[in-house]
């Protein structure tokens, strides 16, 4: 039996570390998932335990080479950023793999600020919110300040998807999605690192900058080994090599986060101040992108209604959209003394009283109406003037049919799709590399789209 050609990625998130391999038509043919046990830093907060991540990587990797089905053509990684490896000068790991998640020291943020310009300034440049351990590039501001002897020992600083592709690939490099997501590194007015990079000695530590297209190394001379991209990033590729107009990207989640590849104007501070931020797609392209945690919020509340209507908690998925329902909504009134202000905590519903619905239904359609509200002031932000025609929609409200209704009602001038496209980052980061394993011309069925 002759075996499948294939190309394998790691998409490790936070929670599931998975292995997919994608036949030459980019349909999806394995998958392997596994969570890994956190460990603690020095100050005992939760982190990725590194060697426990790096160990699972090879063994799997070890495991599907030796799979008679599959013919693995080339290898590629996508990953959460936001977090960085550190390399001693024998280029062994300096553990931990620290949180992004965990507060930052106060202190030191403002001499950091303070020193170079001020919050609005930095966060303009490099187009990336005061987000602490978040903006990458403070952890090793940190290290330098609070445990030079550490700092002293780096040889390398990699962002996470570079570090999986090193384990594979032996090279060192890094990638313009991990540098210029949020991580206070890169100047985006200048494209290049921020003064302050260089003057703190951190650029040293920097590895080569290596395009997000391009390959790392070969294994044994003929297995293309990809230098890992930014899983968010990633996930934009399908969409950039398959529509050349102007287009949105709503991928909800937790987070619900639109993406717009075609506005590459500065972030404003307004804009910065309601949760914008721009990163670099894998052609090194400005991507504005505003986030709100709807996810979260629908989550927290569809348990609420499941307590207080006596359903069970995934009662919501039955609910159809009801125009008359929605039409008789009584609770027309806001909270939120100034409507913009509303995207960055949560939406009117958590103020509401549950006694003032009949149903469920009727209380499941005006927490959707109220989210959506905040959608929309969200998309806003990132739109500019230029005309917009259709806005895809992928992630768990992409399945919501009152959610996907009212967002179609709000933006009549748009075509809005849902868009199915499981494992979106894994897909990019296979795609980022075609040229380098599959002969075949991408296919134009990629996307499973409804109007």
């Amino acid at each position: 039996m002759s075996k499948q050609n294939v190309i394998a990625i790691f998409d490790i998130g936070k929670t599931n570390k998975k292995l997919f391999l994608f036949d030459q038509e980019y349909k999806m043919v394995y998958e392997e998932s596994t969570q890994l046990e956190e460990i603690k830093d020095e100050d005992g907060f939760p982190c990725e335990d590194v060697e426990l991540l790096t160990s699972w990587l090879k063994n799997s990797f070890k495991k599907i080479l030796k799979d008679d089905r599959f013919e693995i053509k080339a290898v590629n990684f996508s990953g959460y950023g936001a977090s960085l490896v550190y390399l001693d000068q024998q280029l062994k790991v300096i553990p931990p793999l620290y949180s992004y998640l965990k507060p930052y020291p106060q202190e030191l943020r403002e001499r950091f600020y303070n020193t170079y310009g001020g919050e609005s300034l930095v966060a303009k440049k490099t187009a990336s919110p005061v987000l602490g351990n978040l903006n990458s590039g403070m952890q090793l501001y940190r290290l330098k300040h609070e445990k030079p002897e550490v700092f002293s020992k780096i040889k390398f600083a990699l962002h996470l998807p570079q570090y999986l592709s090193f384990i594979i690939s032996g090279v060192i490099g890094s990638d313009i999605t991990s540098i210029g997501c949020h991580t206070n590194l890169w100047d985006f007015q200048n494209n290049q690192y921020h003064s302050w990079v260089k003057k703190e000695g951190i650029e040293t530590k920097l590895a080569p900058v290596m395009p997000s297209d391009s390959i790392a190394g070969c294994i044994d001379g003929n297995l293309p080994v990809g230098i890992g991209l930014h899983d968010s990033s990633a996930a934009l590729i399908p969409y950039l090599i398959s529509f050349k107009e102007p287009f949105l990207l709503l991928s909800t989640g937790t987070w619900c986060i639109t993406f717009n590849p075609f506005n590459n104007k500065p972030l404003t501070d307004f804009e910065l101040q309601h949760d914008c931020l721009c990163n670099l797609s894998y052609k090194g392209q400005p991507v504005k992108s505003s986030r709100l945690f709807a996810g979260n919020e629908h989550e927290q509340q569809i348990k609420k209604l499941a307590k207080y209507f006596n359903k069970t908690i995934d009662y919501y998925k039955t609910v159809q959209f009801d125009l008359q329902l929605y039409n008789n909504l009584k609770l027309v009134k806001t909270f939120a003394d100034n409507l913009v202000d509303a995207m960055i905590g949560q939406s009117d519903f958590g103020k509401r009283d549950l006694k003032d619905f009949d149903s469920y239904e009727e209380a499941y359609h005006q927490l959707i109406k109220d989210i959506v509200a905040q959608q929309i002031r969200s998309v806003n932000l990132v739109m500019n003037d230029n005309p917009i025609k259709k806005l895809f929609v992928d992630g768990g409200f992409s399945k919501n049919q009152i959610y996907m209704r009212l967002l179609a009602k709000a933006f009549p001038g748009m075509e809005v799709f849902s868009s199915s496209l499981p494992q979106a980052s894994a897909l990019g980061a296979a795609l980022a590399i075609h040229k380098f394993w599959n002969s075949k011309s991408i296919p134009a069925d990629i996307f499973d789209l409804k109007l």
